[in-house]
């Protein structure tokens, strides 16, 4: 395939309870085709948040089940990219970006005051549609290592101690809601 596709990322998946959002780049062609946040079997995103969040060794087998997982722990997930051109799935093959509103997102969803990024690509795409939020002092922003198949030399252990990081406040928020 020689010339680019033009990708349209997904709504976020988020209610107003949410307190943290998980922003990949733009969905992998699996992804995109599924319909479904990450759902390349070799990505390592659900079976990560299952861990993190439910101590279980694999997450829900179906995709509603898998998103709600997220929402109980006040965790929203969306993409830093609304829309880019791309051959393949790989983050480097994505020109033309254009950035989601995340100010309108913000205003929307006030309770979100963590924000942590899936990859460089998902950061690096972030700052360049966002400078003004960055600099807001309640938000607190977590660059974290990819989970795609791509970054192969962070195997599962690592980033669950990465990743737990960040998300530790929404592991705290299920054992207190009950």
């Amino acid at each position: 395939m020689s010339n680019s596709s033009h990708c349209i990322g997904f709504s976020p998946c988020i209610d107003e309870n949410c307190t943290h959002i998980i922003l990949g780049s733009m969905p992998s062609i699996a992804s995109l085709e599924a319909r479904q946040y990450y759902a390349h079997p070799q990505n390592r995103f659900w079976p990560l948040m299952s861990r993190i969040l439910e101590n279980m060794p694999a997450p829900p087998e179906r995709y509603a089940d898998r998103l709600s997982m997220l929402l109980r722990h006040h965790i929203a997930l969306w993409d830093s990219i609304g829309a880019c051109d791309r051959d393949g799935s790989l983050d480097t093959a994505i020109k033309n970006e254009q950035g989601n509103d995340f100010t309108a997102l913000l205003e929307k969803y006030p309770g979100i005051h963590t924000i942590c990024f899936n990859g460089s690509k998902s950061f690096q795409c972030f700052k360049k549609s966002n400078k003004p939020l960055l600099s807001r002092k309640e938000i607190a922003f977590y660059p974290m290592p990819s989970t795609s198949p791509a970054n192969a030399r962070w195997k599962l252990d690592m980033l669950e101690d990465a990743w737990r990081i960040p998300l530790s406040g929404c592991i705290h928020h299920l054992s207190t809601a009950t």
